[in-house]
């Protein structure tokens, strides 16, 4: 749950990332792994991989090596049978370490389920704004390689980038672009909740369904209101989760829009269509089979085997090969992750939950050299 992590006090988000070599023995739960989904997972990562230039590096500090040590495992997937077989073949793991710890913090996200109206009327009050023609998002990753992973967005008056308007200026319509709008829905609550998870399914009043998703962000650093409510003694801290904080601004509405705009960081939507929401790889996510990673540290599409302890009171541990499709604006870190858990009432109260602790491993071809 991204608004969790600021809470959690666990190693530095500025730990370097160190890999040492592992076995797949060593994997707890490989043997028996279900890999069901998993294929299909790799095979969009795939489609993008086989696109680049091979000699590209393919991540950050050389980690994974070219792209073109990639593309031979990417044209061999299809052809494979036994999952376990066929990455043990093309791979080696490597334990990730953020500084000399292997733990970290895991939370969940998941496709949020709304009520809107493309017309605003009746309870259908709280816009979800499109893209501004205006806004310019900046990869600095495109600069310098150092800066991989790295973002920031405003807008350029007099030839120089200026900060766009935060959350506040924008809920109160002080803003030049007030009337680009997606849609309306019926609970600012929900929209919020939106914003944090970055795709939902909004129910509409004429009866269809419309599928949103992330289309740019204004550039403001995230801020996990949890924090706040616990800063101002609202909350215990080990009591955060989404239900909680749900439930408290439902049940507090006049102090809510402050609460909720702690939050500068606000997002843009655009229609999705009906393959279900997009992750920052540019592919589509597929439930308990697409993590969200801190970019800067580990490259789109890699491989990782999870070790997380019950993601939820009473639930199995979570072990499992996942790949590293998303990204998020509280995911920062070298050992940390973020499950999609994809749609429904299950998944809303899973991901809703989920504050683990975890390790994972990174699948890297065998034929590139040692990070």
């Amino acid at each position: 749950m991204l608004f969790l992590s600021s809470c959690a006090g666990k190693p530095p988000t500025d730990a370097p990332l160190h890999l040492k070599q592992s076995s797949f023995s060593a994997l707890p739960g490989w043997r028996h792994a279900d890999h069901k989904g998993l294929k299909t997972a790799f095979e969009k990562s795939c489609a993008r991989i086989l696109k680049q230039n091979p000699d590209r590096p393919f991540g950050p500090d050389d980690i994974g090596g070219t792209h073109g040590d990639w593309q031979p495992i990417c044209n061999a997937l299809p052809g494979a049978q036994d999952m376990n077989v066929f990455f043990e073949r093309w791979f080696t793991p490597y334990k990730a370490y953020a500084g000399t710890k292997d733990d970290g913090l895991f939370t969940g996200y998941y496709e949020a389920s709304l009520r809107g109206s493309y017309k605003r009327h009746g309870p259908y009050q709280t816009p979800l704004h499109t893209r501004p023609d205006d806004l310019v998002m900046v990869d600095l990753g495109a600069f310098r390689e150092s800066l991989r992973g790295q973002r920031i967005a405003g807008r350029v008056q007099s030839g120089k980038l200026k900060p766009y308007e935060d959350r506040s200026n924008i809920s109160a319509g002080r803003w030049p672009h007030n009337d680009k709008i997606l849609a309306w829905v019926d609970d600012p609550v929900d929209a919020f909740f939106l914003h944090i998870q970055g795709s939902g399914r909004i129910e509409m009043d004429d009866g269809s369904t419309l599928r949103a998703g992330y289309a740019g962000q204004n550039g403001h650093v995230y801020y996990a209101i949890g924090r706040e409510l616990v800063k101002r003694k609202a909350m215990d801290k080990d009591k955060i989760s989404m239900q909680s904080i749900r439930a408290w601004l439902e049940a507090h509405p006049h102090e809510a829009q402050d609460i909720m705009n702690k939050n500068a960081s606000y997002v843009f939507f655009r229609a999705l269509n009906d393959t279900g929401p997009e992750g920052g790889e540019g592919v589509t996510l597929t439930p308990l089979r697409s993590l969200a990673v801190d970019r800067s540290r580990i490259p789109y599409g890699v491989p990782l085997w999870l070790d997380i302890d019950e993601p939820v009171p009473q639930a199995a541990p979570l072990r499992r090969l996942m790949i590293a499709q998303d990204t998020g604006g509280a995911i920062r870190g070298a050992v940390r992750g973020d499950v999609y858990w994809g749609h429904g009432q299950h998944a809303e109260n899973m991901a809703g939950q989920m504050k683990a602790q975890g390790q994972y491993w990174l699948l890297l071809p065998r034929t590139a050299p040692a990070p």
